[in-house]
């Protein structure tokens, strides 16, 4: 148990910081999966809206360093694939 009034606030600042950075995973997760089920069922032009709106987010989650900037790209990348795939299978 945290003894001196800075370590208590530490321990308060990090519980709304986890708060905060669970919430933002959390959104980002979401966002994902509703983009994959799009893909799965073939929507091209509703999934390219989604990943739009989708890598906004990830953007903004990856400049508040809850996600590293990395992850943020290597999300943004192998799911941009899914839907060039998707687009070019539709074309076909």
């Amino acid at each position: 148990m945290a003894h001196s009034l800075s370590a208590k606030k530490r321990v308060r600042q990090n519980v709304k910081r986890r708060g905060l950075n669970r919430a933002r995973k959390s959104q980002v997760k979401t966002q994902i999966k509703h983009l994959e089920v799009t893909i799965d069922e073939g929507k091209a032009t509703e999934a390219q809206e989604q990943f739009r709106l989708l890598t906004k987010n990830l953007d903004k989650v990856a400049a508040t360093s809850t996600m590293h900037k990395k992850t943020a790209a290597r999300k943004k990348s192998r799911l941009a694939k899914k839907i060039n795939a998707l687009k070019a299978k539709q074309k076909a």
